[in-house]
């Protein structure tokens, strides 16, 4: 059974992906606010099947009473968060079955403590199913989601495990940074030639009022700082920029999230 995956735009820059099956039944992920998914269910005479959640912040959560109260569907998120609306727990190793297809439950705690991602790791059989990722606000498109709760070894092991998924993944995070992220990127490794042509090709998207998602591991892989920590060029880079001595790995990554942070 094919899956089309679909950006409903909310608020300034959150994309909540539609998950729809060929029988017209739609899971939600990450409903920030209520109001545009009802009208995209509705201006395209679909069913609301279920909604995922990734983590509680409100522009993620926002929205699910809105939904509740059009259908009674199972919500699934994280184990121990406060989110009240959940009536399926996940952790880690879970697995939750959309339409035909099972995605594994990953635990990416950073961004908060009860941070979870869907990955769909595709299937052998059938060479079209790509594998996907929703990864909230863990992983962006040349970037990462702050450190509202978590603490930087446990981000940097998050998006680690991330970056090792296979690299035909597609990326469906949340939010629309990817201009902003990419030229924070370019000023800290602004020898990546290949990030070089990424900006070129999101900028002419945006212009054309397109989303930049979803991206790739791969893409990721080879532009995106914050899972690049083992570049000499990138530790270079930071250690002029901050007059100091800097180690790869987690050291780096400190370094490289303190000046986003305040970029």
């Amino acid at each position: 059974m094919t899956l089309t995956i679909s950006p409903i735009p909310a608020f300034n820059d959150n994309y909540i992906w539609a998950l729809q099956n060929e029988d017209g039944q739609v899971f939600i992920v990450d409903p920030g606010d209520a109001a545009p998914v009802k009208a995209w269910l509705s201006k395209h005479q679909l069913n609301l099947a279920g909604i995922l959640i990734t983590h509680h912040h409100a522009d993620h959560t926002g929205g699910i009473d809105g939904l509740l109260a059009m259908a009674q569907v199972p919500v699934y998120g994280p184990a121990g968060s406060q989110i009240r609306q959940i009536t399926n727990t996940l952790k880690e190793g879970d697995q939750v079955t959309l339409f035909n297809h099972v995605f594994d439950i990953m635990e990416t705690p950073g961004h908060t403590l009860d941070h979870i991602v869907y990955f769909y790791p595709g299937s052998a059989i059938n060479a079209g199913r790509t594998p996907l990722l929703f990864c909230g606000d863990t992983l962006f498109a040349g970037g990462c989601g702050r450190i509202f709760e978590g603490d930087p070894q446990m981000m940097y092991t998050s998006l680690q495990r991330l970056a090792a998924l296979p690299a035909a993944t597609r990326v469906y995070c949340a939010h629309e940074y990817t201009l902003a992220n990419l030229a924070f990127a370019a000023s800290a490794e602004p020898d990546n030639a290949v990030l070089a042509e990424r900006q070129v090709a999101e900028r002419r998207k945006r212009d054309q009022y397109l989303p930049t998602l979803p991206s790739t591991i791969l893409l990721e892989q080879r532009t995106n700082p914050f899972l690049r920590c083992h570049s000499p060029g990138l530790q270079a880079t930071l250690q002029q920029r901050l007059a100091q001595k800097l180690g790869t790995g987690v050291e780096l990554f400190t370094a490289l999230r303190r000046l986003k942070d305040h970029a």
